[in-house]
């Protein structure tokens, strides 16, 4: 670790670093990912999908993610962190703005997948740049502050989905469509990875030795973990992909709507304060498991109930925990390995993560095209939500590194 990144952490500008790292968390998967839920209804409607189809867009866009998960690794071990955290950010720009342009399922298929590999990229980097600046605010700062920086960085999910929010629906009710929207989220994408890069700079360090990616990494003693993992990963993006759709459907307003994809993305942000003890003061996998298990009850929310009251309960208990789900799993990398298997770690969780996403989008799109439609795709992910909350229960912490 460099002086420079521990300068940076003991200056009054640390925490604008934390927060401009956060915004690869908004690009990757906040403008890159969730923003889609917001456009599948225009665009399902306009393109003639099925639900099979909607949620394939996000299976290509999971296998995309995958992909680069296997090669974070590869690239880590060549270039800087930060350089890899730049270059997904200018990817991600890049193809969100190609979506403008296309209209074919398979440009589009291929467009997803390519958005998946720069989200990863930013992803998994970002990741690893946030566990250092955790390490550190836990050298110089009370000892929570580790786990808040962790939160944030993994809540600056949220300030792209309220930017989707608050961009997405006006120009769809105005009637460009959805190709500007997309040109808009990449307009969005833009601005945001111009500040990353201009105050994350004190974060630059050395590459990651190759060692560190293979020989210091076992998956089993995480196994628990990594399979919990592995539910939310095919559970939560069901409802973050159709949830949406389903309001639509039970006939609430578009304004309301538009407050309870922002109301969620608040969650998101929020998440950074109300877990940042939690994910501190457990070394095993009990806060994956209480996050999984709240997670099950949000999803089965607005399919036992189409009341106002408990859709927006349903958004801002999700958005405030499923970002923290993610986190935790750094967290727990970071109590129980030592520094140099931290890379292979969290691009092993970032690949179940992403094995997931493959499953989950499809398998509740198909579901939901068979009767019952979209209330029973999402009553499958609370499910699997509540299984993943089983497993992580049974991860215990690893003998210190």
């Amino acid at each position: 670790m460099t002086a420079s990144v521990q300068a940076s952490q003991r200056s009054p500008t640390s925490l604008a670093t934390a927060f401009a790292l956060a915004l690869g968390a908004a690009i990757s998967l906040g403008l890159a990912r969730f923003s889609y839920a917001l456009l599948l209804p225009a665009m399902r409607a306009d393109l003639g999908w099925s639900y099979f189809t909607a949620g394939a867009m996000n299976t290509a866009n999971a296998a995309g993610y995958l992909v680069g998960a296997l090669l974070a690794p590869r690239w880590l071990a060549r270039f800087d962190a930060r350089q890899v955290l730049v270059a997904g950010g200018i990817g991600s720009v890049l193809a969100l703005a190609a979506h403008a342009f296309v209209r074919g399922d398979a440009a589009l298929y291929l467009l997803r997948a390519v958005t998946g590999v720069a989200s990863a990229a930013s992803f998994v980097s970002g990741g690893l740049l946030a566990a250092r600046l955790a390490q550190l605010a836990a050298r110089f700062e009370p000892p929570h502050s580790a786990g808040f920086v962790l939160g944030l960085y993994y809540g600056g999910t949220g300030v792209g989905i309220v930017a989707s929010s608050l961009l997405v629906p006006p120009i769809l009710a105005a009637g460009p469509g959805w190709p500007a929207a997309w040109l808009a989220l990449a307009l969005a994408a833009l601005a945001a990875t111009i500040l990353m890069a201009r105050y994350t700079r004190g974060l630059a360090g050395a590459q990651v030795p190759p060692a560190a990616h293979g020989t210091a990494f076992h998956w089993a003693p995480l196994g628990y973990g990594l399979a919990g993992y592995l539910m939310f990963g095919i559970g939560y993006i069901g409802y973050m992909t159709f949830v949406v759709t389903l309001l639509r459907e039970q006939g609430l307003a578009p304004a309301l709507i538009v407050a309870f994809y922002a109301l969620l993305g608040l969650g998101v942000i929020a998440s950074s304060w109300l877990w940042a003890r939690l994910l501190q003061r457990h070394r095993g996998g009990q806060p994956m498991a209480l996050l999984n298990g709240l997670l099950a009850l949000a999803t089965a929310l607005p399919v036992l109930s189409s009341n106002v009251v408990a859709v927006f309960v349903s958004g801002a208990l999700f958005g405030a925990v499923f970002l923290s789900v993610v986190a935790s799993t750094t967290a727990l990398v970071r109590h129980n390995l030592a520094a140099p298997a931290w890379p292979a770690g969290i691009a092993a969780f970032t690949i179940v993560f992403a094995a997931g996403q493959i499953v989950g989008p499809s398998l509740v799109g198909w579901v939901a095209d068979g009767a019952g439609g979209l209330a029973r795709g999402l009553v499958l992910s609370a499910g699997v939500l509540a299984f993943g909350a089983l497993l992580a229960s049974r991860q215990r912490a690893l003998p210190a590194p």
